[in-house]
């Protein structure tokens, strides 16, 4: 039985680590997230022949009081365009519980932000993510968005079939 589990973590341990991740980095926040405060990843240069998945990471723990989350997420590009998204993640089931992975009360969503993309300008590219969120009915954004710890971004290289 002992043999069993240290083997079951050992699979586990070997399969995270062969991702692909190629970037990751997170901030931490100071338990709100302003709604004027952006966080800011900066990203090396990468293989341009390659393709890439990109992820938002958020963790939010037990304050966060609302069951989605809107993000503004822009990509800056080397020579100057910028690609503003955005996005709506839904961050609890119906019945209130948390989704996202984590024992207690914090929870870590790696949620979806594009799929198949290519770097093919030389140099770094900037991606800036800030809340977006509002209660019903209000025009106003959160000013301070209680409960979420940390923002975090990763990209990840295409596995070729």
């Amino acid at each position: 039985m002992r043999n069993s589990i240290a083997l079951i973590f050992l699979l586990a341990f070997l399969v995270s680590c062969n991702s692909g991740t190629v970037y990751s980095d997170t901030k931490g926040l100071s338990g709100s997230w302003n709604k004027d405060d952006l966080v800011e990843f900066t990203i090396p240069q990468l293989d341009s022949l390659k393709q890439y998945n990109l992820f938002v990471h958020v963790r939010n723990s037990n304050e966060y009081r609302f069951n989605n989350m809107f993000l503004i997420v822009s990509m800056h590009f080397p020579h100057g365009k910028t690609v503003t998204d955005t996005l709506e993640y839904r961050m609890a089931n119906p019945d209130g519980s948390w989704l996202g992975e984590g024992i207690g009360s914090v929870k870590e969503n790696k949620l979806w932000y594009k799929e198949k993309v290519s770097f093919l300008e030389k140099g770094s590219y900037i991606v800036t993510i800030g809340q977006a969120v509002r209660n019903n009915g209000d025009v106003d954004g959160v000013t301070n968005l209680e409960g979420i710890t940390d923002v975090g971004f990763t990209i990840e290289e295409v596995k070729q079939q």
